[in-house]
């Protein structure tokens, strides 16, 4: 691990040339979709967000809010786009407010923020670079945790060559351990403490309890008696529960490709790659299903223009999170980057 102090803000809250994001029902005179079912009914805003002209996004990844209410978009960079910054901060309206974080183009992938005593931090996840990096919410880095070479499941072969390590997404627990998921790796999650020190590894590739297939979001689930790790085991197509230390106590059902978690109230936002948002009750009942087209090919629709898009319709959730209102915000893998706020109507 490295620590450093280095800043590596590349951006600035005064951008030339801002532009205003397409809100594309409201701007056509329609209304706009209204998703889910019963009580969990959202109206669907796509393509929240002032976005500048200098940046254009790639591959949206990530998603979090604040205590101040600004919303963080974690991207891979568009081409096309002339700022290589990665995370894009807005406030609680949509307008920009500042961006940073060059050194993540091309692996932008998970997000994660945590209050520590009076201070909030970001951990992000680069899959390009094989790291995760602390930082401010500036993006001033604190640490930074590289390849888990203390791990024996990462010892190179014997021809030397070196195990695959890529981290998708991480989650903390209440005592300050990091646990990282090497979801586009070797599907192990790594352990550390608060400090960035190996603990442990476990998990690994493979479909029996224990075993994982592209772990690919984390989070410590504190809603029952004890906190237990739940772990989006994408490839597998299920949820599984492991203790703290690793080990295996159960699956849920009820989702198709998860990706990541966020909770509030003791209720689940779970972004699912095929199509959906899907919310769960604190017992990991389904409630509903959030902008359903998993019947759709959305595995090429993610290629194509903004204008083939279907309003109320997602196509590949990545990232998700609640806002501090009980609204949630839904970032996509598609090639063009797409920011949905889904603003709770019932």
């Amino acid at each position: 691990m490295r620590y450093s102090r280095r800043g590596f803000l590349c951006g600035s809250a005064a951008v030339l040339g801002s532009t205003p994001a397409i809100m594309a029902q409201k701007n056509s005179g329609g209304k706009r979709p209204i998703t889910g079912s019963g009580e969990y009914r959202y109206e669907v805003i796509h393509d929240w967000g002032e976005l500048p002209a200098n940046i254009r996004y790639g591959n949206t990844h990530g998603v979090c809010q604040d205590s101040q209410g600004h919303i963080y978009v974690h991207h891979t960079v568009n081409d096309a786009s002339e700022s290589h910054d990665t995370m894009v901060v807005f406030d609680d309206k949509g307008k920009f407010v500042k961006s940073w974080g060059k050194e993540f183009k091309g692996g932008a992938h998970g997000l994660h923020i945590r209050k520590e005593g009076g201070t909030e931090f970001l951990y992000l996840c680069d899959t390009r670079r094989g790291i995760v990096v602390k930082t401010t919410l500036d993006g001033e880095e604190v640490f930074a945790l590289g390849y888990p070479k203390e791990s024996d499941a990462y010892k190179p072969d014997a021809d030397g060559k070196p195990v695959k390590y890529s981290p998708t997404n991480l989650a903390i627990a209440p005592n300050g351990d990091i646990y990282v998921g090497d979801g586009y790796g070797s599907s192990y999650i790594n352990q550390y403490n608060s400090k960035g020190e190996f603990i442990r590894t476990f998990g690994g590739k493979g479909s029996e309890p224990g075993k994982l297939n592209c772990p690919h979001g984390l989070m410590v689930d504190t809603r029952g008696p004890e906190p237990l790790l739940l772990v989006a085991d994408r490839t597998n197509k299920r949820l599984q529960y492991l203790t703290l230390t690793g080990q295996h106590m159960r699956f849920e059902t009820g989702v198709n490709l998860p990706c990541h978690f966020d909770e509030r109230q003791g209720m689940l936002v779970i972004p699912d790659l095929g199509a959906r948002v899907t919310l769960m009750d604190r017992n990991n009942r389904v409630l509903t299903h959030l902008g359903d087209d998993s019947s759709s090919n959305w595995s090429e629709l993610r290629k194509q223009s903004r204008d083939q898009f279907i309003p109320g319709k997602f196509i590949c959730p990545h990232g998700a999170c609640f806002d501090r209102d009980g609204n949630i915000f839904v970032v996509e893998w598609v090639e063009v980057g797409r920011v949905t706020k889904l603003r709770r109507v019932a």
